[in-house]
Protein backbone atom coordinates (compact mmCIF):
# COMPACT_ATOMS: atom_id res chain seq x y z
CA UNK A 1 0.00 0.00 0.00
CA UNK A 2 1.32 3.57 -1.08
CA UNK A 3 1.37 5.49 2.17
CA UNK A 4 3.63 8.64 0.61
CA UNK A 5 3.11 9.92 -2.83
CA UNK A 6 4.47 13.03 -4.51
CA UNK A 7 3.16 13.85 -7.93
CA UNK A 8 4.34 16.89 -10.26
CA UNK A 9 5.92 18.26 -6.88
CA UNK A 10 8.06 21.66 -8.00
CA UNK A 11 9.66 24.40 -5.61
CA UNK A 12 10.79 27.44 -7.06
CA UNK A 13 12.91 30.69 -6.00
CA UNK A 14 13.35 34.03 -7.37
CA UNK A 15 12.37 34.93 -10.68
CA UNK A 16 13.68 35.18 -14.19
CA UNK A 17 17.41 34.54 -14.91
CA UNK A 18 17.76 34.26 -11.18
CA UNK A 19 15.29 31.37 -10.56
CA UNK A 20 16.40 28.48 -8.65
CA UNK A 21 14.52 25.00 -9.38
CA UNK A 22 14.81 23.10 -6.15
CA UNK A 23 12.49 20.88 -7.41
CA UNK A 24 11.48 20.88 -10.63
CA UNK A 25 8.85 17.96 -11.00
CA UNK A 26 9.24 15.24 -8.16
CA UNK A 27 7.08 12.04 -8.67
CA UNK A 28 7.80 9.31 -5.90
CA UNK A 29 5.84 7.33 -3.75
CA UNK A 30 6.81 5.23 -1.05
CA UNK A 31 5.04 1.51 -0.04
CA UNK A 32 3.97 1.29 3.58
CA UNK A 33 6.37 -0.58 6.20
CA UNK A 34 9.82 0.37 3.90
CA UNK A 35 12.87 1.94 4.61
CA UNK A 36 13.56 4.61 1.87
CA UNK A 37 16.88 6.88 1.21
CA UNK A 38 16.77 9.85 -0.53
CA UNK A 39 20.21 10.60 -1.75
CA UNK A 40 21.83 13.45 -3.52
CA UNK A 41 24.75 15.56 -3.06
CA UNK A 42 24.94 19.27 -1.69
CA UNK A 43 22.43 21.46 -3.45
CA UNK A 44 20.33 18.57 -5.08
CA UNK A 45 17.05 19.28 -3.44
CA UNK A 46 17.12 16.39 -0.93
CA UNK A 47 16.15 18.49 2.08
CA UNK A 48 14.15 21.08 0.25
CA UNK A 49 12.28 17.60 -1.08
CA UNK A 50 11.82 16.16 2.96
CA UNK A 51 10.88 19.67 4.03
CA UNK A 52 7.86 19.30 1.12
CA UNK A 53 7.17 15.34 2.47
CA UNK A 54 7.02 16.80 6.23
CA UNK A 55 4.84 19.68 5.40
CA UNK A 56 7.12 22.13 6.75
CA UNK A 57 6.95 24.44 3.65
CA UNK A 58 4.79 24.70 0.50
CA UNK A 59 5.47 24.02 -2.77
CA UNK A 60 4.88 26.00 -5.87
CA UNK A 61 3.03 23.63 -7.43
CA UNK A 62 2.07 19.93 -7.26
CA UNK A 63 0.96 17.69 -4.27
CA UNK A 64 1.77 15.46 -1.14
CA UNK A 65 -0.11 13.20 -0.30
CA UNK A 66 0.25 11.34 3.50
CA UNK A 67 -1.68 8.46 4.07
CA UNK A 68 -4.64 9.37 1.92
CA UNK A 69 -4.40 13.17 2.75
CA UNK A 70 -3.21 16.04 0.29
CA UNK A 71 -1.53 17.51 2.94
CA UNK A 72 -1.37 21.35 1.34
CA UNK A 73 -5.21 21.42 0.96
CA UNK A 74 -5.50 21.89 4.88
CA UNK A 75 -5.10 25.08 6.13
CA UNK A 76 -1.94 26.05 8.28
CA UNK A 77 -3.30 24.98 11.95
CA UNK A 78 -4.79 21.57 10.26
CA UNK A 79 -1.96 20.91 8.73
CA UNK A 80 -0.22 21.56 11.88
CA UNK A 81 -1.98 19.21 13.72
CA UNK A 82 -1.81 16.63 11.19
CA UNK A 83 1.91 16.67 11.17
CA UNK A 84 1.98 16.48 14.85
CA UNK A 85 -0.33 13.09 14.93
CA UNK A 86 1.14 11.63 11.19
CA UNK A 87 4.82 12.53 10.46
CA UNK A 88 8.32 11.80 13.00
CA UNK A 89 11.09 14.03 12.51
CA UNK A 90 14.49 12.93 13.43
CA UNK A 91 16.88 16.11 12.65
CA UNK A 92 21.19 15.85 12.95
CA UNK A 93 20.64 18.27 15.95
CA UNK A 94 18.08 16.03 17.91
CA UNK A 95 16.35 19.01 19.07
CA UNK A 96 15.39 17.75 22.68
CA UNK A 97 14.76 19.62 25.75
CA UNK A 98 17.43 20.12 27.98
CA UNK A 99 15.32 20.97 30.84
CA UNK A 100 13.69 17.34 30.40
CA UNK A 101 14.73 13.64 31.17
CA UNK A 102 14.71 11.64 28.26
CA UNK A 103 11.68 9.99 29.10
CA UNK A 104 9.85 12.99 29.60
CA UNK A 105 11.34 14.16 26.29
CA UNK A 106 10.22 11.15 24.32
CA UNK A 107 6.28 11.64 25.11
CA UNK A 108 6.38 15.69 25.20
CA UNK A 109 4.76 15.80 21.45
CA UNK A 110 1.73 13.46 23.01
CA UNK A 111 1.40 15.29 25.70
CA UNK A 112 1.50 18.73 23.74
CA UNK A 113 -1.65 16.97 21.76
CA UNK A 114 -3.35 16.91 24.64
CA UNK A 115 -2.87 12.65 24.45
CA UNK A 116 -1.89 10.15 27.35
CA UNK A 117 1.09 8.10 26.23
CA UNK A 118 0.45 4.43 25.34
CA UNK A 119 3.21 3.16 28.15
CA UNK A 120 3.55 -0.21 27.30
CA UNK A 121 4.40 1.07 23.54
CA UNK A 122 7.03 3.37 24.87
CA UNK A 123 8.32 1.03 27.13
CA UNK A 124 8.93 -1.40 24.19
CA UNK A 125 10.83 1.58 21.99
CA UNK A 126 13.07 2.48 25.62
CA UNK A 127 14.26 -1.11 25.33
CA UNK A 128 14.85 -1.74 21.54
CA UNK A 129 17.05 1.38 21.65
CA UNK A 130 18.88 0.45 24.61
CA UNK A 131 17.71 3.48 26.13
CA UNK A 132 15.77 1.36 29.80
CA UNK A 133 18.74 2.85 32.22
CA UNK A 134 18.65 6.32 30.79
CA UNK A 135 15.31 7.24 31.04
CA UNK A 136 15.83 9.64 33.97
CA UNK A 137 19.27 11.46 32.68
CA UNK A 138 19.04 14.66 30.97
CA UNK A 139 20.30 15.50 27.34
CA UNK A 140 23.33 16.96 28.63
CA UNK A 141 24.58 13.64 30.25
CA UNK A 142 24.14 11.71 27.36
CA UNK A 143 26.48 11.07 24.07
CA UNK A 144 25.57 11.90 20.61
CA UNK A 145 24.71 8.87 20.00
CA UNK A 146 22.01 8.38 22.93
CA UNK A 147 20.67 11.72 22.59
CA UNK A 148 19.77 10.70 18.65
CA UNK A 149 18.48 7.36 19.99
CA UNK A 150 16.40 9.47 22.40
CA UNK A 151 15.07 11.89 19.04
CA UNK A 152 13.95 8.29 17.06
CA UNK A 153 12.38 7.05 20.23
CA UNK A 154 10.48 10.47 20.70
CA UNK A 155 9.65 10.36 16.94
CA UNK A 156 8.49 7.14 16.82
CA UNK A 157 5.98 7.35 19.96
CA UNK A 158 3.28 9.00 18.43
CA UNK A 159 3.17 6.23 16.15
CA UNK A 160 3.14 8.01 13.11
CA UNK A 161 2.17 7.33 9.57
CA UNK A 162 5.99 8.36 8.55
CA UNK A 163 9.08 8.89 9.94
CA UNK A 164 11.22 11.76 8.15
CA UNK A 165 15.24 11.50 9.02
CA UNK A 166 17.17 14.61 7.95
CA UNK A 167 20.58 13.62 7.75
CA UNK A 168 20.07 11.59 10.72
CA UNK A 169 24.04 10.19 11.14
CA UNK A 170 25.38 14.09 10.20
CA UNK A 171 27.13 15.15 13.46
CA UNK A 172 28.00 11.34 14.11
CA UNK A 173 31.39 9.66 14.18
CA UNK A 174 31.08 6.40 11.31
CA UNK A 175 30.77 4.08 14.13
CA UNK A 176 28.21 5.31 15.54
CA UNK A 177 26.54 6.38 12.59
CA UNK A 178 26.18 2.80 11.68
CA UNK A 179 25.00 2.16 15.26
CA UNK A 180 22.19 4.72 14.63
CA UNK A 181 21.28 3.16 11.11
CA UNK A 182 20.98 -0.04 12.42
CA UNK A 183 18.45 0.85 15.04
CA UNK A 184 16.68 2.58 12.39
CA UNK A 185 16.30 -0.64 10.49
CA UNK A 186 15.35 -2.33 13.60
CA UNK A 187 12.44 -0.47 14.83
CA UNK A 188 11.22 0.19 10.99
CA UNK A 189 10.82 -3.53 10.84
CA UNK A 190 9.50 -4.21 14.64
CA UNK A 191 7.05 -1.37 14.63
CA UNK A 192 6.25 -1.57 10.89
CA UNK A 193 7.19 1.91 10.45
CA UNK A 194 7.56 3.63 6.87
CA UNK A 195 11.08 5.49 6.71
CA UNK A 196 12.19 8.17 4.86
CA UNK A 197 16.10 9.30 5.49
CA UNK A 198 17.78 12.04 3.63
CA UNK A 199 21.69 11.85 3.14
CA UNK A 200 25.02 12.08 1.05
CA UNK A 201 26.35 9.60 2.33
CA UNK A 202 26.48 6.27 -0.13
CA UNK A 203 27.52 3.98 2.49
CA UNK A 204 24.87 4.87 4.65
CA UNK A 205 21.90 5.03 2.14
CA UNK A 206 22.68 1.53 0.72
CA UNK A 207 21.27 0.13 4.21
CA UNK A 208 17.67 1.31 2.94
CA UNK A 209 15.23 -0.85 1.28
CA UNK A 210 15.38 1.36 -1.15
CA UNK A 211 17.18 4.17 -2.64
CA UNK A 212 15.54 7.36 -4.64
CA UNK A 213 18.53 9.77 -6.17
CA UNK A 214 18.13 13.41 -6.83
CA UNK A 215 19.44 15.62 -8.95
CA UNK A 216 19.15 19.21 -9.89
CA UNK A 217 15.83 18.97 -8.37
CA UNK A 218 14.73 16.02 -10.23
CA UNK A 219 14.06 12.37 -9.54
CA UNK A 220 17.24 10.41 -11.55
CA UNK A 221 16.83 6.75 -9.93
Amino acid sequence: MTILETKDLRKYYGKGDTMVRALDGVDLSVEAGTFTSIVGTSGSGKSTLLHMLGGLDRPTSGEVIVDGERIFRLKEEALTIFRRRKIGFVFQNYNLVPVLNVYENIVLPIELDGNRPDGRYVKQIVQTLGLEDKVQDLPNHLSGGQQQRVAIARALAAKPAILLCDEPTGNLDSKTSLDVMGLLKVTSRQFSQTTVMITPNEEIAQMADEIIRIEDGKVIG
